[in-house]
């Protein structure tokens, strides 16, 4: 396995489990690339997750990552992320990307998108308490291997715990409560209140960590080292 295929048309993605993924191999370990440094990036086709009650965040990742072997003939790693809201009932979780659209793709832009998803996320949480907004990044992580048929051979996963911030008008004059805050990461970043105490605990958003301390706590660098962790046993194996 000279070559793993990070399966995502997500810029910020590839650069962050690139990152990840460089500091957690060993010297010598496979080279990681992007779908758009493959020839032919731009005939490559999009696998279909399920964004309902079909979905799973394993599901959509096993999905992505077999469907984009078959396409490259390259180990790929995928992965589906989102957003957990107790007080949601879970919520978004598998449509955390397309929450503000039920599911549904509208073909707006990244940011567009983020922005709504984040104020449709606010008002559903409108006058619940700070105690009862706990929530929680999750990631999903696929391998699958290239084959007749491709096959997923190891899964890994990962979390980030926190609570979603206040918007002003309901902090009560807690500017340190008053999402959204900070301007790294995208999505939901700007309003998770991270309470890991590695991350702060409570005082700190999670689009406010730098790069490094993202990468080393979040959700994506928890499942990206344990899946590197299991790729590095499945090659003594062999």
């Amino acid at each position: 396995m000279r070559r793993i295929v990070i399966a995502t048309g997500n810029p910020k993605k590839v650069e962050e489990l690139r990152s990840i993924l460089a500091e957690a191999m060993d010297e010598g370990g496979p080279e990681v690339l992007g779908l758009a440094d493959l020839p032919g990036a731009d005939r490559l086709t999009e696998p279909e997750e399920h964004h309902d009650e079909r979905g799973s965040f394993e599901g959509n990742a096993r999905l992505k990552a077999i469907g984009y072997a078959a396409q490259t003939d390259l180990p790929c790693l995928a992965d589906d992320s989102g957003l957990e809201v107790d007080a949601l009932g879970g919520r978004p979780g598998v449509i955390s990307s397309h929450y503000s659209t039920g599911g549904a793709e509208t073909g707006l832009h990244r940011e567009e998108r983020d922005g709504a998803n984040n104020r449709k996320l606010l008002e559903d949480l409108k006058g619940v308490p700070l105690e009862r907004r706990t929530a929680r990044f999750v990631c999903v992580m696929a391998l699958a291997m290239p084959g007749d048929p491709p096959q997923v051979v190891l899964t890994s996963r990962g979390e980030f715990e926190g609570r979603i911030g206040l918007p002003e008008a309901e902090a009560g004059g807690r500017m340190e409560l008053v999402v959204p805050r900070g301007g790294g990461g995208f999505g939901y970043d700007p309003l998770l209140l991270l309470t890991e105490p590695q991350a702060g605990a409570g005082t700190r958003t999670s689009a406010e960590l730098s790069p490094e301390e993202k990468n080393r706590l979040s959700h994506r660098g928890k499942a990206a080292r344990a899946m590197v962790e299991r790729i590095g046993a499945m090659r003594a194996e062999r």
